[in-house]
């Protein structure tokens, strides 16, 4: 914390990296805070492309917020700012004559805008990415305050992210809607969800689903096992279909994650197409007709529960109360009953990862959910 730091006058927020549920009652939550100590907030469009290409914008790419505008944005899902996973300023692609990209630092550049819009400090609300990001805005000498957003609740130090259950909820019920034609037609549905490198939202939707066997990056699976569990538990008339829940980032034993794009000069890799490998082992394993069902997109978009709607508006609110505290260089992060600071970087240091012994994955055993293991 550093009290020494001049007042604030103009702060800004911006939303970065994938969108998920929660991210307008952030911004709904942190302009009312930032009202009440009578500081100016404002709003970076796009990520960071609002400093990067203001010429791409009618008005600058910086928007003024105010409580009329923001009033009835809370309940809405998205994002009024507009996000970017594309907008690192240290690595941003630039197209070479051979029709190549290479990647140069343009984080000067961001910093030097933010001056020239006489900004005090920023909100930054993202997941891993958009906060290592930040991070190291923050040792260019930009005043940061991290938010932590992502629907795949991998982040350290925070007990969970606003937009994960949401994700869950939504992944649930349509998991809740896959059982009854997977029964009507004696199917094995296999299920893929986001998460990238971490099995959280897989884990829980799929307990909460009653999926057969949930398959995480954390546990590599072996198919032979699967299908053996998948044959077992169909065996009687009773149950001739399966479900089976597949995390994005899931990967055989021996093997990698199935990608659909590979990293290029300013793209991380994309990880997709893991259900659609899962389902034609297990139809020729088992004789059992298999189909697959990529929930992709889906999980980010809708309004967010009310869980959290409530967590969104907390931390919103707890940026700028950290702003105001005099602390720099943190993210705020949900430590029940309190909202702890934790220094940038520690909360990125590394990613939160299903542990073999976590409470999910016990349970998951208990009631015969395979992991492939």
């Amino acid at each position: 914390m550093n009290t020494s730091l001049h007042p604030f006058k103009r702060i800004a927020i911006n939303t970065g990296g994938g969108d998920a549920p929660g991210l307008n009652a952030v911004i709904h939550a942190a302009v009312h805070a930032a009202h009440t100590h009578g500081w100016e907030i404002h709003g970076i469009l796009d990520g960071l492309d609002g400093l990067l290409h203001p010429e791409n914008y009618p008005d600058g790419g910086v928007i003024k917020l105010t409580r009329p505008f923001v009033r009835n944005i809370a309940h809405l899902g998205g994002t009024i700012l507009g996000t970017s996973n594309h907008g690192n300023p240290f690595k941003t692609r630039v197209p070479q004559p051979d029709g190549s990209f290479t990647e140069i630092d343009r984080s000067d550049e961001v910093v030097r805008r933010f001056r020239e819009h006489r900004l005090d400090a920023l909100i930054a609300v993202g997941g891993d990415g958009s906060l290592n990001i930040a991070h190291d805005l923050n040792k260019k000498g930009l005043r940061v305050i991290g938010v932590p957003k992502t629907i795949d609740n991998d982040l350290e130090c925070t007990m969970t992210t606003f937009g994960f259950d949401s994700a869950v909820s939504f992944a649930t019920e349509c998991i809740d809607r896959l059982h009854f034609t997977a029964e009507s037609h004696r199917r094995v549905m296999v299920v893929e969800v986001m998460g990238r490198y971490a099995g959280w939202l897989a884990l829980r939707a799929g307990i909460a689903g009653r999926a057969d066997a949930i398959l995480i990056p954390e546990i590599p699976y072996d198919i032979a096992k699967i299908a053996a569990h998948i044959k077992r538990k169909t065996s009687s008339r009773d149950r001739q279909y399966a479900i089976v829940v597949v995390a994005e980032g899931a990967k055989p034993l021996g093997g990698g994650v199935t990608l659909k794009e590979a990293a290029s000069a300013g793209h991380a890799e994309r990880l997709g197409g893991v259900g659609e490998i899962v389902a034609d082992r297990l139809q020729k394993l088992t004789g059992k007709e298999s189909r697959t069902v990529v929930l992709g997109h889906l999980l980010r978009g809708g309004q967010p529960t009310s869980l959290d709607r409530s967590l969104g508006l907390n931390f919103g609110a707890a940026a700028v109360r950290a702003l105001a505290e005099g602390h720099d260089g943190v993210m705020v992060a949900l430590n029940p009953p309190r909202i702890d600071y934790v220094p940038l970087r520690v909360a990125t240091a590394k990613l939160k990862l299903v542990s073999p012994d976590d409470y999910g994955v016990m349970t998951a055993r208990t009631l015969d959910i395979s992991f492939g293991e």
